[in-house]
């Protein structure tokens, strides 16, 4: 007999771990699948690419539904086949329709939800979040119609919407809470850089702004953004693009054990021993995700214990960053900032736009940014991933692994 697995969302890290799975075990379970969407399993980090024309919707979808058929998967999709309840007594979970399914093994990625600001007015028309295929299309629709986009946030996720709002014709302005860009990802020097090049292609900016009230007209639409020092901005489409929280709250009423996220041991398990996660909606050693490399490792550990192979153990390793607009490279990884007990290493060249930051500490990579230049991007993330004593080769460094290789 088969072993039940139910797989609550239909997203990229489930799904993944689906097919390491039926990779790895393909007999060992039934599956059935529930996704609150109504597609099969989509690309999400490509919504940027549908947003800006590259892509259609077609382009991104890595499962249509026939896979799921032709793998013998169970799958449930749209809103009223939502995932409502799980009973871990009778290990059983439902959807909003009733529809119901039992598991043995029980796996949930539900993913996130977009970060939603408490300023007033958040629930006017043409505000929205920056999540999903419906928020694109939307989007898309809004491009065609309205003139005044307002990204809310100056993260990776609000450039590539207001860089395809941009591309799509409309005048975007970003507004965002740092007087850098990317804050998170890039030194002052590198979000500069950033900046510059976004200016050059027609998007502007409002920096270390705070946002203190949308308006809108008498039919409920914005209008206009209002900001703490009096100041507004015409708006006909606000786009909130600040972060994302880890959906977690199917697991809580099931009284799985949470903290900022479903809290997960090495092995993806949960307090409960019969029941996995993956993804955002997790917590593991005291970090959350939003990124899709550590998802992907998240889904290779866990379907090798889900297969009974049980020997790998997932680790957190630093996550590297990269824009996804056309013509713009930049990476970023590790501590880049550093601290009194790091030295770094700059190389600039103003005419080529190209900026490269380096730190090291106690003889080895921990951080760096590059912007302009990324192609030994994944090399230094091999020096600081394995802790490379990098001593002998530090006047070279910065140079890249080609200068290496010719001396």
């Amino acid at each position: 007999m088969k072993q039940r697995l139910v797989v609550i969302g239909n997203g990229m890290a489930g799904m993944r771990t689906v097919e390491e799975l039926l990779s790895a075990a393909p007999e060992k379970y039934d599956i059935t699948v529930f996704g609150t969407e109504p597609y099969g399993n989509y690309n999400r980090i490509m919504l940027s690419s549908v947003l800006c024309g590259e892509k259609t919707i077609e382009d991104i979808i890595i499962n249509d539904r026939q896979w799921y058929a032709d793998k013998g998967i169970c799958l449930y999709t749209g809103s009223e086949k939502s995932v409502v309840r799980i009973d871990r007594i009778t290990r059983k979970v439902y959807a909003q329709d009733g529809t119901s399914a039992t598991y043995d093994r029980l796996l949930i990625a539900t993913g996130s939800r977009p970060v939603i600001p408490a300023i007033s007015g958040n629930d006017l028309k043409g505000v929205i979040s920056f999540r999903d295929i419906v928020d694109v299309n939307r989007m898309l629709t809004y491009s065609k119609s309205h003139k005044k986009a307002v990204v809310l946030g100056g993260g990776l996720l609000g450039l590539e919407a207001a860089n395809g709002l941009a591309l799509r014709g409309m005048d975007v302005t970003v507004i965002h809470n740092n007087a850098v860009l990317l804050n998170r990802q890039m030194d002052p020097q590198a979000g500069k850089m950033l900046q510059k090049e976004l200016e050059q292609r027609r998007l502007k900016f409002k920096m270390a702004a705070k946002t203190q009230q949308l308006i809108g007209d008498k039919n409920g639409h914005i209008i206009a953004v209002r900001f703490e020092d009096g100041s507004e901005l015409a708006c006909d489409l606000f786009i909130m693009a600040i972060g994302v929280r880890p959906n977690m709250t199917l697991a809580q009423e099931a009284g799985i054990y949470c903290e900022r996220g479903i809290v997960v041991n090495d092995t993806l398990q949960s307090y409960d021993p019969s029941i996995y996660a993956v993804g955002e909606c997790i917590q593991h050693r005291g970090d959350t995700f939003g990124l899709v490399a550590p998802l992907f490792e998240q889904a290779k550990v866990c379907a090798n214990h889900l297969s009974a192979h049980g020997v790998a153990e997932y680790i957190t390793l630093p996550t590297a960053t990269k824009l996804k607009v056309t013509g713009i490279n930049l990476f970023s990884v590790g501590n880049f900032m550093g601290d009194e007990n790091c030295e770094s290493i700059h190389f600039t060249d103003v005419d080529l736009g190209i900026y490269k930051k380096l730190v090291i500490k106690a003889d080895k990579l921990i951080g760096a940014v590059l912007y302009g230049d990324t192609t030994d991007g994944s090399w230094y993330q091999e020096l600081l991933e394995k802790e490379v004593p990098v001593a002998e080769i530090r006047d070279r460094l910065i140079f890249g692994k080609a200068c290496l290789a010719s001396t």
